[in-house]
C-alpha cells in the first residue's frame, strides 16, 4: 500500500525565488526555536535574522501563527519519511507487529516533542492541529492487514488506535495530564501493551 507523505507547509510557492526565500525562513525559525524556544519567534525577528524584507515572511507565513503551522509541517514530513523509508522496527525490514509497536513509541515522542510548537499553530477560531492523523490510519490500518491479526473489520479498529495514539496529545493542547498520569510505566509502555494484546490470535480451543 503506497501511503501519501504529507507535504511540509501546504501548498509549495511555484516561484524558484519565494521556494529559497520560504527555505531560508524555516530553518531561521528552527535555529531560534532551538536556541530561544517559542516565544522567541517573531515575523520581524525572522526578516531581521535572514535579512528579508518584512512583507516576505507575511508572504510566506501568512501569520506567526502561520510559521508554526509550516515547522510542524516540515518536521512531520520528515518523520513521515523515517517510517516509510528509514531504518527497522520504525521502517521497512522489520516484523509488522515490531513496527506498530516502533510506531507508537516513535510518533508519541514526536507529538510530545512538537507540542508547544502545536499550541502556537492555534489561532483565534481555529481547530486544534491534527497534522498526521490520516498517515498515522492509514500506516496503522496497513501493519494490521500484514500481521494477519484474524480481525476482519480493520478499517474501524485502525481508526481506535489511531484515536489512541493521537488523541492524549491533542487533548493536552487544552488540557494538562493529571499528575499520576505517568506514575506507573508509560505510555510507550502501554502502547506496546495495547499492540501485543490486539494482536494476539486466540488459540484455538478443542471440542
Amino acid at each position: 500500500m503506497s501511503i501519501p507523505l504529507l507535504q511540509p507547509g501546504g501548498p509549495r510557492p511555484k516561484r524558484a525565488d519565494a521556494v529559497r526565500n520560504h527555505e531560508r525562513l524555516i530553518a531561521a525559525a528552527q535555529q531560534v526555536l532551538a536556541e530561544r524556544g517559542p516565544s522567541g519567534i517573531t515575523m520581524d525577528g525572522l526578516a531581521e535574522r535572514t535579512g528579508l524584507g518584512k512583507g516576505t515572511v507575511v508572504r510566506a507565513f501568512g501569520s506567526r501563527a502561520g510559521i508554526f503551522r509550516d515547522l510542524l509541517g516540515t518536521d512531520e514530513f520528515a518523520f513521515q519519511q523515517r517510517v516509510m523509508q528509514g531504518e527497522p522496527p520504525l521502517g521497512p525490514g522489520a516484523d509488522p507487529v515490531q513496527r506498530l509497536i516502533a510506531y507508537g513509541r516513535g510518533r508519541y515522542s514526536h507529538l510530545v516533542n512538537h507540542l508547544q510548537v502545536m499550541r502556537e499553530t492555534l489561532e483565534p477560531g481555529s481547530e486544534v492541529p491534527a497534522s498526521g492523523v490520516q498517515f498515522t490510519q492509514i500506516h496503522i490500518r496497513m501493519l494490521l492487514a500484514q500481521a494477519h491479526i484474524g480481525v476482519e473489520d480493520l478499517d474501524n479498529l485502525a481508526v481506535q488506535l489511531t484515536l489512541a495514539l493521537e488523541g492524549p496529545l491533542l487533548l493536552a493542547l487544552s488540557a494538562p495530564p493529571p499528575p499520576t498520569a505517568r506514575s506507573v510505566g508509560s505510555f510507550e509502555d502501554s502502547w506496546q501493551t495495547l499492540i501485543e494484546r490486539v494482536c494476539t490470535r486466540p488459540a484455538a480451543t478443542a471440542d
